[in-house]
């Protein structure tokens, strides 16, 4: 952090002439965004632990980055946020064939791009069919059995399937705008295109001004189809220290923000402040190298389910929720989180109890042995062919938690018999690692990992990570199983909510026996935000979900016109300082630099 003494001091006069108790974000390295769109601006201040990677949503990966995609593009269909049931975006209605092979949606005809250009049913045919040809990252998960897209006019769109699609109202892909997205190569759009603001979609905000690292700022769109939003913009800020993301909260410069447990706890009676937990579609978890269908630089045991599955014993769920999470999560005992489902659709499997792992580390060291993984030598570290076990494990910084459980983790695997070379790891190398590829072919190089997911609305995100179709695109594991696959498969095309659950149950069971993953929490949220000046929090799903949700966003509003431009609006108080300052010390020319994931997945 630099800064630079001379400002500091006439800053400090200032603040004391002005008389203003706000303080901008002080582990930040610059100065605030611009002045927002006019004067008694509506800004709905939101603080970050991580900026978005990049505004292309074919780039980004953190849970930053998608909030801001869905609210500067739009999708087809949204979701219901108490119920979860798809609700009309860009489409209006839809409809299905009775072999449900053909879909008919009808779209909105009063929906313009955010640069004024009608949005027409060629803009969704150009994007599906840009993630379907191209193959296009994270996005191609929800398009895969698409064999044919067409415009019937001017606001009818048809898509066909190869077969019958349980996922087609749960297609979670940004509507582009086809003038724009033409000129730009995929190969482009997967690399070098930054996609700089003004973002042009048909979303109910506009990404304006973004300084990586340090803030983003979205302005309501004035010409949104739907229900206009009830604030003039959003001010994401990002900040290095938590806890003084967590002060500014209090102090009235934020109006919501996710929390530590350490802050949680400081603020549940903070007043005006609701500091609360929420469920979500997530899991944290142990994950392995397990590629095996090319180079791998990962050690070969770990590609062994007997080796994985005898793991899955030696770690205390348990503990590492109440010491790592604070009790902000439970053991988990799958990848699809239990008490997020709706219970009339409950796609969480329980495993019975004799299959319900729990911490056994003798069990583990027994099935270690019989597996061949023994201390023949008695140094206390068990062999692979003659040779100690020595193994990398990662936890990624994304958030403080994950760090924590990887040295617990790390200590749990060591007293069953394993050399382990521990090190916590910024998410950018994470992923370098573990898509890293040699001579143009995957070739991951890591061990094991402590990492997440966060899904969506519909479990089949989260399911296809593990399909063989994706490794070399989002897999982060590189597992194949066939019979997995030919589960996802045919509950991707089950439309019978009770058989499709059956066979969800099914592909769970069979991580469960393989274990690519050892699920170890199902995280909560933590947030806190600002009940006394601001109204209009919607929770999603609606009792135990979170506020930090897209129609939140939508219905958010200040109780009074102070709430929104006084006490604490970083860009009036920052314009305010700077008038203070060249009153007093001349002209004073500063900038101040304010600073992001990993996914999850979440």
């Amino acid at each position: 952090m630099r800064r630079l003494s001379l400002i500091a001091l006439v800053l400090g006069v200032a603040l004391c002439l002005v008389g203003l108790a706000v303080t901008a974000p002080t582990d930040s390295t610059a100065a605030s965004p611009s002045a927002p769109s006019g004067e008694g601006a509506r800004i709905f201040r939101v603080g970050w632990n991580y900026s978005p990677e990049s505004l292309n949503p074919f780039v980004g990966t953190a849970t930053e980055a998608y909030a801001v995609y869905h609210l500067n593009y739009d999708r087809l269909v949204e979701y219901d946020a108490g119920t979860l049931d798809a609700a009309p975006g860009l489409a209006k209605s839809w409809s299905h064939s009775p072999d449900g092979k053909t879909w008919t949606f009808e779209l909105r005809d009063d929906v313009k791009w955010q640069d004024g250009t009608p949005f027409t049913a060629r803009d969704v045919v150009f994007t599906f069919k840009y993630v379907i040809d191209n193959e296009m990252g994270a996005y191609y998960s929800y398009t895969r059995g698409i064999t044919d897209v067409v415009a019937e006019g001017d606001h009818t769109v048809v898509f066909t399937t190869e077969k019958p699609k349980a996922t087609m109202l749960q297609m979670w892909v940004p509507i582009l705008p086809e003038h724009i997205w033409s000129k730009i190569s995929p190969e482009d759009a997967e690399r070098k295109f930054t996609n700089d603001p003004p973002v042009i979609g048909t979303g109910p905000f506009q990404v304006v001004e973004w300084k990586h690292d340090e803030w983003l700022r979205m302005r309501a769109n004035p010409d949104y189809w739907g229900d206009k939003p009830k604030i003039d913009e959003i001010l994401f800020v990002i900040y290095k220290n938590p806890d003084t993301m967590a002060s500014e909260l209090e102090a009235g410069t934020l109006q919501y923000a996710p929390v530590t447990q350490a802050a949680f706890k400081r603020r549940e009676n903070a007043p005006g402040l609701t500091a609360a937990y929420s469920v979500e579609d997530a899991f944290d978890d142990i994950g392995f190298n397990c590629y095996d269908l090319g180079p791998s630089r990962g050690h070969p045991a770990v590609r062994d389910p007997a080796f994985r599955h005898a793991l899955a014993w030696a770690v205390d769920r348990e503990k590492i929720a109440e010491l790592a999470y604070g009790g902000a999560a439970e053991a988990a005992s799958s990848i699809l989180a239990s008490r997020y489902w709706p219970e009339s659709n409950d796609y969480h499997w329980e495993p019975s109890a004799d299959q319900a792992f729990s911490y056994d580390p003798e069990k583990a060291g027994q099935l270690l042995d019989e597996a061949g993984y023994r201390d023949t030598d008695g140094d206390g570290i068990r062999e692979y062919k003659g040779e100690p076990i020595k193994l990398r494990l990662w936890a990624s910084t994304e958030r403080p938690e994950l760090p924590l459980a990887g040295k617990l983790v790390a200590g749990y695997l060591k007293d069953v018999g394993l050399k382990i070379v521990y090190q916590a790891m910024d998410p950018g190398s994470m992923v370098d690692s573990v898509y890293a590829t040699k001579n143009d072919e995957l070739n991951p190089d890591f061990d094991m990992f402590v990492w997440g997911w966060a899904g969506d609305y519909d479990p089949g995100f989260i399911l296809s990570v593990l399909t063989t179709d994706q490794i070399n695109n989002w897999g982060d594991v590189g597992w194949s199983n066939t019979e997995y696959d030919r589960l996802y498969e045919a509950q991707d095309s089950e439309l019978d909510p009770a058989a499709r659950r059956v066979l969800v149950h099914q592909m769970q069971q069979i991580v469960a026996e393989e274990c690519p993953y050892i699920p170890l929490v199902y995280r909560h949220g933590r947030e806190a935000y600002d009940t006394s000046r601001w109204t209009g929090w919607v929770k999603m799903p609606t009792g135990a979900g979170s506020v930090d949700s897209h129609w939140t966003f939508l219905n958010v509003e200040p109780v009074t016109e102070t709430a929104s431009s006084g006490s604490g609006a970083v860009g009036i108080t920052v314009a305010a300082i700077a008038a203070a300052a060249a009153a007093i010390a001349g002209l004073v020319v500063w900038r101040v630099r304010v600073r992001r994931r990993a996914e999850e997945h979440a």
